[in-house]
């Protein structure tokens, strides 16, 4: 993801609590929707469309911060 800000990422991480916690948590919701749609967990087509949706919002969000960020 956005890899034209790889150090920035990883920089953020380190220093940033608030976009250390977006990034785990869009990470975290990929590994379930992955696992959903592998049938590894149970999940109606309605529920991981709601994780993707959540997802895509905090895609957008890291977006903004590293946008903001490298301005």
């Amino acid at each position: 993801m956005f890899p034209e800000y790889r150090e920035l990422i990883s920089k953020l991480k380190i220093a940033d609590r608030h976009f250390s916690h977006l990034f785990d948590k869009h990470n975290n919701l990929d590994a379930k929707i992955l696992r959903m749609e592998s049938h590894k967990e149970t999940a109606t087509p309605e529920e991981i469309e709601t994780l993707k949706k959540e997802k895509l919002l905090l895609k957008d969000q890291i977006y903004a911060v590293l946008k903001k960020t490298s301005a």
